[in-house]
């Protein structure tokens, strides 16, 4: 199967070729002839698996012959859990809008930063891609309606139930026509999800894909039973052995990836930190920084792992271990991804050896282990 075969216009069809994307994702295969049949779609899929080409691709494709509304009334309105997210799908929908011969107007909003740049960018937007508090703030401010969405779509549903942001996305709905079209993308199809559903969407398609384990299948991972004191020059040992010129680093709170990184720093290895108390601008260089192979180590909290979307990342670094096994799997899914392989090293300490086993029971995969008691870090 092609990206022309499915309907693809030749224009999208060479700027995926550009970016050496010639294969269509299964998730695509699906979605795009659906959404193009303006069906509402249910999407259940791991990041990773290409959903935000499938939904990208036909709605550029929808809009052709409908020029860009000198209003403030939005077409399709795409909604994500994160600031990091919001830019990233922006830019997946402006660098391919950019080949086609009609001009589409995207633009993404978020909180973090001045409220009023946004506002004067919405003027004559047709697709708008928001975090829900943002996108709240803008239509009380009455910079935006969205009385003529014709397309809603949720990306990463489940992580924004996960944050609480249901009231929020409950006042968004009550905003939009009754009559539209509903795409629903989550990594788990929880009850929540299903909730949503039974509200939002009118006999859809329904593609699930459970990439888990072919995730898993491509990482090589490795544990290391460390003490707490020992965490700091096992991770600098590793990363010199190893010669890890991109590694991802997890930690459970913002402190600790604040310290992890300034050692880090300290020690020659260039890191930064990446976390919901740093300013959006301070944020995206660091993540522009790191995708560009300019930063070695990037330190980062869960909150902000579904906004690190790298396609050939070789290591990740389970500084500290996360609350849930569905945690552990996002993160280490980050590396292993579009084919190639990767490394996940995890460092467990004696308090943490409980908790590492329920993970490995939930993932199903038994971790080989190496005991550090004995090593000398000078």
């Amino acid at each position: 199967m092609t990206f022309s075969s499915l309907g693809v216009f030749p224009e999208l069809v060479q700027a995926l070729t550009n970016q050496k994307i010639t294969q269509p994702y299964p998730i695509q295969e699906k979605a795009i002839p659906a959404i193009l049949q303006q069906k509402d779609v249910l999407g259940i899929a791991q990041t990773g698996s290409g959903k935000t080409a499938s939904y990208v691709l036909p709605l550029l494709m929808k809009l052709k012959g409908k020029t860009n509304a000198k209003n403030r009334d939005v077409n399709t309105l795409v909604i994500v859990p994160t600031r990091e997210l919001a830019i990233q799908v922006g830019d997946v929908f402006n660098t391919l809008a950019k080949s086609l011969p009609y001009s589409i107007k995207t633009t993404a909003v978020y909180g973090g930063v001045s409220i009023n740049p946004q506002m004067k960018g919405l003027y004559g937007v047709n697709i708008l891609v928001a975090t829900p508090g943002r996108l709240l703030e803008l239509i009380e401010n009455k910079a935006l309606y969205l009385s003529n969405v014709e397309t809603l779509v949720l990306d990463e549903a489940d992580k924004m139930l996960n944050l609480g942001f249901k009231e929020e996305m409950n006042s968004i709905f009550n905003l939009l026509p009754s009559v539209r079209q509903n795409l629903l993308f989550s990594a788990t199809l929880s009850p929540e999800i299903l909730s949503i559903e039974r509200v939002l969407l009118n006999n859809p398609v329904t593609i699930k894909f459970e990439a888990q384990e072919a995730n898993l299948d491509l990482i090589t991972q490795t544990g290391y039973f460390v003490g707490e004191e020992n965490k700091g020059p096992l991770l600098r040992k590793l990363i010199q052995d190893n010669k890890m010129q991109q590694a991802l680093i997890f930690t459970s709170s913002t402190k600790e990836a604040d310290k992890v990184s300034d050692k880090l720093h300290k020690n020659g290895i260039t890191s930064r930190a990446i976390h919901s108390k740093k300013t959006q601008g301070n944020r995206q260089e660091s993540l522009d920084l790191f995708k560009k192979g300019k930063l070695q180590t990037l330190v980062a909290t869960d909150l902000l792992s579904r906004g690190i979307d790298i396609e050939f990342l070789p290591f990740v670094v389970n500084y500290e271990l996360p609350r849930s096994p569905k945690d552990f799997i996002h993160r280490i899914g980050r590396t292993g991804r579009a084919e190639n392989p990767g490394e996940a090293i995890t460092f467990v300490t004696e308090a943490d050896k409980h908790h590492f086993k329920v993970i490995q029971k939930k993932m199903q995969r038994w971790v080989d282990m190496v005991d550090t008691e004995n090593w000398s870090f000078l």
